[in-house]
């Protein structure tokens, strides 16, 4: 119990520094012309960023003590459980933290609420409070997700009529909905890919990227998830045409779904009769007809086209290292750029390309690896989802959820579980409270590995620095 209130007091910390630290309004009316918005600026910023990184640090100390506990078998699913319930609440409230997404999905969503179309027109036609708040970035660049999604974005501002705070609130409610369908279908996914339930479940659910990055930062992929993980455990419990439906939802939400559904098809086709072959191709018809239908009707009653697909390559224009093709096109620009004076984009172009190639000869030697189907073909859809998020041209930090989701349910061991603590730590610390990428900053980045290798180190050892002579 002293473990879930240490995380609830780091969240509940989180949320307070964001008022200040987070992906703030330009107005607020909540703050501004009071005497509170002294927050937001000089020394008052100062010690909401101080507040905010002191609750980071709470929560992941709660979490990896919670970890530790449960590798050991002092605790279980349950406990996790609560944990995953308490440590969420105080983020629905937050004001948007590490990110500003969610005004553009709010954005977005009043856009096809005014009868304009997300998918030919960006938010700055808008002008109003929510078009404001977006990232300059994305003002004039349409919609990259799918017809459901725009549905619910669009319910959303409707039913806070086009409020900012309330849209906030409401949306990270919605997006909620797929963190519960998360913690449902993961002791299930466990029960067949042979890991344990509250591990599974700490790993993924309780997790701080999930977390802070998912609920905090309120991105549609933890609905995109949740949605994937309930088809494909459905899929494994021998529904296979609801599961395949349930997982067309998720891509109707975002795109990247649609990796899980070929290995899915493998699946499907391991439990039919006859010769692999005419299995394979039952099979894989079948998912297509059942494709087909769900997302037709999905489209056709959201009343959108497929101008979503092409918006897809407007994630290209972020440049960061956590895409492996845009890290290799970027540091060999600059090597090259010592000693002759070029443009970047020809670097990028290639790098990029080569790593598109790279990714589909992944997927395609992973398909064909988990050709047998079963659990086996969920944990190489897991790997495959890794690759995307990769050697995909733009990476983001909550990205690396979308195979940490899919891979939770299996058997880890010691080192692996210790492996995944430290890049899950790492990746929730590499980008600013405010959204801007931390990846520049060496000094902070040195920080945030130090933090990252304690987190991992702490769970399998209690109180590495010696801070406690007791374990809990």
């Amino acid at each position: 119990m002293r473990t879930i209130l240490l995380g609830v007091a780091g969240v509940m910390l989180i949320a307070l520094g964001g008022t200040g630290a987070g992906a703030i309004l330009k107005r607020d009316p909540l703050l501004a012309d009071t005497s509170l918005s002294w927050i937001r600026y000089g020394h008052g910023h100062d010690l909401a960023t101080a507040v905010l990184y002191l609750g980071l640090g709470l929560v992941i100390w709660a979490w990896t003590r919670l970890g530790r506990m449960v590798r050991d078998r002092h605790v279980g699913s349950t406990a996790v459980l609560t944990a995953v319930v308490v440590w969420t609440l105080p983020l629905l409230f937050a004001p948007p933290l590490f990110s500003k997404d969610i005004y553009s999905y709010l954005a977005q969503g009043q856009l096809a609420l005014n009868g304009l179309d997300p998918y030919t027109v960006g938010p700055a036609v808008l002008q109003s409070p929510l078009s404001d708040n977006v990232s300059w970035v994305w003002q004039n660049t349409p919609a990259p997700y799918g017809p459901l999604f725009m549905v619910l974005a669009e319910g959303v501002v409707w039913a806070t009529g086009g409020g900012v705070i309330g849209g906030v609130v409401l949306m990270r409610l919605v997006l909620a909905v797929g963190l519960a369908l998360v913690c449902w279908s993961l002791p299930g996914l466990a029960r067949h890919l042979g890991g344990r339930p509250a591990v599974a479940l700490w790993l993924a659910a309780a997790n701080p990227l999930v977390l802070v990055h998912l609920i905090g930062g309120a991105h549609n992929d933890l609905l995109m998830v949740g949605l994937m993980a309930v088809g494909v455990l459905f899929v494994l419990d021998g529904k296979h045409v609801l599961g395949v439906a349930v997982v067309t939802l998720a891509f109707a939400v975002k795109a990247t779904a649609a990796v899980a559904l070929p290995f899915l098809v493998l699946v499907w086709a391991a439990r039919l009769p006859g010769p692999r072959r005419a299995a394979l191709g039952k099979a894989m018809g079948a998912s297509v007809a059942v494709f087909l239908a769900v997302f037709t009707a999905t489209t056709l009653l959201a009343g959108r086209d497929l101008g979503w697909i092409p918006a897809l390559r407007t994630s290209s224009m972020i440049v960061n290292w956590l895409s492996l093709p845009s890290a290799v096109g970027d540091f060999a620009h600059t090597a090259v750029n010592l000693f002759v004076r070029v443009e970047p984009g020809v670097f990028m172009t290639v790098a990029r390309g080569l790593g598109s190639v790279l990714l589909v000869y992944i997927a395609w030697r992973q398909w064909r690896v988990a050709e047998d189907g079963g659990p086996e073909a969920v944990r190489r859809a897991a790997i495959t989802m890794l690759a995307v998020a990769l050697l995909s041209p733009a990476t983001l930090p909550w990205y690396f959820s979308w195979p940490l989701l899919l891979g939770a349910g299996l058997a880890w061991t010691a080192t692996g579980l210790r492996a995944m603590a430290f890049f899950s730590v790492w990746l929730l610390l590499v980008t600013f409270p405010n959204g801007d990428t931390a990846l520049y900053s060496w000094g902070y980045l040195a920080l945030t590995v130090l933090v990252s290798a304690l987190a991992s180190v702490s769970l399998v050892k209690p109180d590495p620095l010696k801070l406690s002579g007791r374990y809990s």
